[in-house]
């Protein structure tokens, strides 16, 4: 089989259809990737490996492309275990193989795998610092906090192609083709949102940081650990992951709600059609009990407005709204309008709850006046909500 994304460089990383669940917490509806390569040189180097449960497939994938040729370096990006976890392995059959990475990734590695203890196999390297391969020349670039204190990203200067660690990946397994222009992409421009909101969120600053520092260098291919081998789309990627880092967003509205018997359902339901009468043709709407948060979150990234609307529940906020609040907060994200309604039977705290997080967390622009209904929608209730989904629509358009 053809392994070569260009001039010696090759792809040796292995699918994950098994997961159903990404970190104990993502869905992976389309499976996942863990991408590994080979610059195969004068000098070989392995850039990332993958999670150990997949070691033999990946053992012969490299033997695929190098035969019984040694691994001179093991350049280590990202220390997360799905990238990192091979490494201890791979050592027993490259001994005599570098690590290559920052203080950071050693510091991680000896605690993780008791790897790099040995001053003689690694090679620490700085922000900028270079490294030949022999036809390759390899340069290293520090982007911390994308998503790890210690990640960084190498490019081969020779071939213009980023290893890119997480940056720039996605969910979804590669189905037969790892580059994007021999594949169909369709999957995964949705899977790359998500990804990034579940993931990378929280950490807009710093990708903005990297991004900047990648800014005016030639880039032909990205070599990210997840998702494609980004070639043909390399300009609509990292527009995506500037616009999103900026949390940038299109018009639209996410209604997000819980509810125990229906009544606060109701409500969402009445909010929607009112946002919807008034123009709003972008509209989700997610049952915070039925709907992973992980797509919820994508939606929130992807549109400007949200309506956030539960019942009171124990003297306080439902409790699977009452952790959305917490996922969206621990994202930083910035510029979204907030409507604010909720339900109680006889002591409401639930509008109280949200809007406290807003004013203490979110800060989010709060449009029009919250609705709170009691025991079931009123003539009167359902008028403040009917105004909600206006005032949210007028904020939108």
């Amino acid at each position: 089989m053809n392994t070569e994304i260009t001039s010696n460089i090759h792809y040796v990383g292995v699918n994950d259809r098994h997961k159903d669940i990404f970190e104990g917490l993502w869905p992976l509806p389309y499976g996942v990737s863990y991408n590994s390569y080979i610059i195969n040189d004068e000098k070989i180097a392995l850039v990332d490996t993958v999670e150990a449960d997949f070691f033999p497939q990946y053992l012969d994938n490299i033997r695929q492309v190098i035969g019984d040729r040694q691994i001179d370096y093991i350049i280590v990006n990202h220390m997360e275990p799905d990238h990192s976890g091979s490494l201890a392995l791979i050592k027993q059959y490259y001994p005599g193989a570098r690590i290559v990475g920052n203080k950071k990734t050693f510091d991680m590695m000896r605690g993780y795998y008791h790897v790099g203890e040995d001053a003689s196999e690694i090679l620490e390297v700085k922000n900028g610092d270079t490294l030949s391969l022999g036809k390759h020349e390899l340069q290293f670039v520090l982007i911390p906090m994308v998503h790890w204190p210690e990640t960084m990203v190498t490019l081969d200067q020779t071939t213009h192609t980023l290893f890119a660690g997480d940056a720039f990946g996605c969910f979804g397994a590669l189905n037969g083709a790892f580059v994007d222009s021999h594949m169909n992409c369709d999957i995964y421009w949705d899977e790359m949102r998500r990804y990034y909101s579940n993931i990378v969120g929280k950490y807009g600053v710093p990708v903005q940081q990297a991004l900047k520092k990648l800014s005016g260098v030639q880039i032909d291919y990205i070599c990210s650990t997840h998702g494609p081998v980004w070639h043909e789309y390399i300009e609509r990627v990292m527009a995506e992951y500037n616009r999103l880092s900026l949390y940038n967003a299109e018009p639209g509205l996410v209604i997000c709600y819980g509810s125990m018997y229906g009544n606060t359902e109701r409500a969402a339901e009445v909010i929607a059609r009112a946002a919807s009468e008034a123009g709003v043709k972008n509209i989700v709407m997610h049952d915070v009990s039925r709907t992973n948060h992980s797509y919820i979150l994508s939606d929130i990234f992807k549109y400007n407005a949200m309506v956030l609307g539960a019942p009171t529940y124990n003297n306080g906020l439902y409790p699977q709204m009452e952790s959305l609040l917490s996922e969206i907060g621990g994202r930083n994200i910035k510029g979204r309008k907030l409507g604010i309604f909720g339900s109680c039977t006889w002591a409401g705290q639930a509008v109280k709850k949200i809007n406290e997080w807003n004013e203490t967390t979110a800060k989010f622009e709060l449009v029009g006046e919250p609705a709170e209904i009691k025991q079931s929608l009123s003539e009167e209730t359902r008028k403040a909500c009917e105004a909600l989904g206006k005032a949210m629509a007028e904020s939108i358009l």
